[in-house]
């Protein structure tokens, strides 16, 4: 299966999207589709063999619109297509106006007592008074001239969109007008009466005012992810033959060593080689706390040097960067559609269409049975035309989905895709892996017992590490590095062994030390009972009990245990307050990792699970009906995340994990992950507002202007008001959605 991204032209409404989306989806070979109205582009994944991408251009334009594949290089950038699309809406709007504001002059001066030169009066001179609005509506509609190539297009493809709407609704107006107009240029003076020329105009140039809003306003609800993109850097110091080389950053190789002076952002993913500083990865992680960074640590290109000058060895180029990714899964977040959005694209297929009937059935119904004049007809079926447009339905899901991927992504979090977004807020249930995850993910040595009557406790800590120095084990790096935070000089051993399962030994200025578990100690006849209460205490508190030994005597009793991070207890408190079923699963036996969620304020524990059998367990959960979001960061994690409902990888973890999941936390704190619940449920919420207004709006304004309420002695909805109100009932939705950028997280 091929994934490929498509640049989508002359789309206007939702039920454009809608109609691609269904030829698309009809053709064989396609897995999947979606188009979103808001970025222009449609995320298409199909077979190779049973098609191509030409194939898939073809059965777009077929149904009316131009599609491409997106090529990064070629292809404008959405933020400049906004732009230049904004600045013809602009040249647009201003001559429309300047037309249409004298013709409206004209055509309702006379009614609210406004002057009037006497040459336009249409009392003395109807005919100029005709002509010059005839002159003055003509310019208006060329420049709305794409409103009827779009319509009429889409009209004679059987896929009415908005424009069509728009489109019939003027032509109707303007083609009764000119009729009007021809029996005043016979003498029939009283046609003056039934010209809607102005309405043809006004309702033209509202919808494009609507338009220039609503693009304005779309081009604010992806400012997140264009803000990542003006991160990266342009240029780039290399060192190259020993002399200081400024290159575009096109023009660099993995290898080269990159000067990084304090101030300026770092333009590869690499290694400092040489110095030391401060750097701000709040784009990327959400941390406003810079890092300190030395030789030998990972930098990131896009963050910011605050300090010292650094040399990177680059490792990582363009697409490769951890930036170029973060803005690649948030593109893709925004061109696929959550669940929800299913339900605005089921109307729109069917509304345009709908309405066009409901219009005709109108103005037929008050023409013949209400017994009124074809004017009063047409007037009613255009409102209705005008009003019905279902762009604010077209605009509910993408603008919320694309301000709340962007909200995420500002705080370090990524959502990879719209589905996994909606998953999120209705999860009930998290499970989280304990190492790693809840804990630092490295042992510590949190207690030292002595039971040597010569040795002081610094003495014997000094002699168990000197031994532990020798083994890579972890338990082992922990008391070298408690050792040496203490500023314990080690000492040398000789006759070293490591004892594979029990622990070690070895000789210390001619004395024999054993340092182990209680199988080790057992098999050596070392009597443990001065240690047994301590022992109790110790696995009470879920520390691994690391026995010490010599000239057959117990010395020493030692805890080591992963501890859990700073966070972890307040995150968990916050995700329970707010109604979730926490589980922690851990490999480690029942009584550690029982001691370990009484830390951390569980009550579910899922212990001695193997890497293997994680999946299994979420499955088991899922069986009793649990909508279920694991949070892991390691690599045996991988297969649990991907079966869970939602998969969170930290990300400190592995690739392997980040790429399995649905959700990546950019930085390894799990304050995030109640974040990440709160994003979703806001966005879902401001989705369900925008369907809602959307829903209500065309609900009870499309009775108003079939003329409901004139039945009953009330007013008449007029087909400018229409245009007006339609234009804004868009740009109200997108402003909803960016009220989420303002959610405090």
């Amino acid at each position: 299966m091929v994934k490929e991204t498509y640049v989508v032209d002359g789309m206007v409404c939702a039920a454009c999207a809608a109609t691609v989306e269904g030829a698309v989806k009809k053709l064989k070979g396609i897995e999947s589709c979606a188009v979103n109205l808001t970025t222009e582009k449609m995320a298409v994944t199909y077979d190779q063999q049973q098609l191509d991408a030409d194939r898939i251009a073809k059965a777009v334009a077929d149904s009316g619109y131009r599609a491409h594949v997106f090529d990064e290089k070629k292809d404008a950038s959405q933020e400049e297509r906004e732009l230049k699309r904004l600045a013809g809406m602009k040249v647009r709007l201003i001559w429309s106006a300047i037309f249409t504001l004298p013709l409206l002059y004209i055509s309702m001066g006379s009614m609210v007592g406004l002057p009037l030169p006497q040459i336009l009066d249409h009392h003395s001179h109807p005919l100029v008074f005709v002509l010059s609005q005839l002159l003055l509506t003509v310019p208006v509609m060329v420049l709305g001239w794409h409103f009827y190539r779009s319509g009429f297009k889409s009209l004679s493809k059987a896929h009415p969109n908005m424009d069509s709407l728009v489109a019939v609704a003027t032509s109707a107006a303007f083609l009764y007008s000119l009729y009007s107009t021809y029996h005043v240029i016979l003498g029939h003076h009283h046609h003056i009466h039934q010209l809607y020329f102005e309405s043809v105009a006004v309702i033209l140039t509202l919808i494009t005012l609507g338009k220039f809003f609503e693009t304005l306003s779309k081009g604010r609800t992806s400012e997140a992810i264009k803000k990542l993109m003006h991160l990266s850097a342009k240029e780039a110091l290399v060192i190259r033959d020993n002399q200081e080389i400024l290159l575009p950053i096109e023009e660099l190789v993995i290898g080269d060593r990159v000067l990084v002076k304090p101030g300026e952002k770092i333009p590869v993913d690499g290694q400092i080689v040489t110095g030391q500083s401060s750097i701000d990865e709040s784009m990327l992680t959400g941390e406003s706390i810079p890092v300190e960074k030395t030789v030998g640590d990972q930098v990131y290109g896009g963050s910011i040097n605050s300090q010292g000058a650094l040399t990177v060895q680059a490792e990582k180029l363009g697409k490769d960067t951890l930036l170029s990714q973060i803005i690649q899964l948030v593109e893709e977040a925004q061109e696929t559609k959550a669940p929800i959005a299913k339900i605005a694209d089921q109307v729109s297929g069917v509304f345009v269409p709908i309405v066009m009937g409901i219009a005709l059935v109108t103005g037929l119904v008050w023409f013949f049975i209400g017994g009124e004049s074809f004017t009063f007809a047409l007037t009613v079926a255009v409102s209705v035309l005008v009003i019905a447009c279902p762009c604010a339905l077209g605009l509910a899901t993408p603008t919320a989905i694309m301000v709340g991927t962007g909200l995420a992504a500002e705080h370090g979090i990524l959502f990879k895709s719209g589905d996994s977004l909606e998953l999120v807020h209705q999860v009930d249930t998290i499970v989280f892996d304990k190492t790693g995850t809840l804990t630092q993910g490295k042992p510590e040595l949190l207690s030292v017992y002595n039971y040597a009557g010569d040795l002081d406790q610094a003495s014997l800590l000094t002699v168990i590490a000197s031994l532990e120095a020798n083994s890579s084990h972890p338990i082992s790096s922990a008391i070298v590095a408690k050792a040496k935070e203490d500023q314990l000089q080690l000492l040398d051993v000789e006759q070293f062994e490591n004892l594979a399962g029990f622990g070690l030994k070895g000789e210390i200025n001619g004395q024999e030390w054993l340092i182990g578990n209680k199988n080790l100690m057992e098999q050596a006849s070392i009597a443990l009972t001065p240690a047994r209460s301590d022992f109790d205490l110790l696995t009470q508190q879920g520390q691994t009990p690391i026995y010490a030994a010599s000239q057959g005597q117990l010395m020493g009793l030692l805890g080591v245990a992963d501890q859990l991070k700073p966070d972890s207890q307040e995150a968990l408190s916050q995700l329970k307050e707010r109604g979730f079923d926490l589980v922690m699963l851990t490999g480690d036996n029942e009584q550690t990792a029982q001691a370990i969620a009484r830390k951390a304020g569980l009550d579910h524990v899922i212990s001695q699970v193997l890497p293997d059998q994680k999946a299994q367990t979420i499955s088991d959960l899922q069986a009793q009906g649990k909508k279920v979001a694991m949070v892991g960061d390691g690599i045996n994690d991988a297969p649990a995340l991907a079966t869970a409902d939602v998969g969170l990888a930290m990300g400190a973890g592995t690739d392997i994990a980040i790429e399995s999941a649905d959700v990546v936390l950019m930085k390894p704190d799990l304050m995030d992950v109640a974040k990440a619940m709160i994003v979703s449920q806001a966005t879902i919420k401001t989705i369900k507002e925008n369907l809602f207004w959307a829903f209500i709006y065309n609900v009870l304004a499309i009775p108003v202007a079939m003329g409901v309420l004139y039945l009953f002695g009330g007013p008449l909805l007029n087909p400018m008001l229409a245009g007006l109100a339609m234009s804004f009932s868009s740009v109200s939705v997108v402003l909803n959605s960016l009220r989420l950028k303002y959610r405090k997280v």
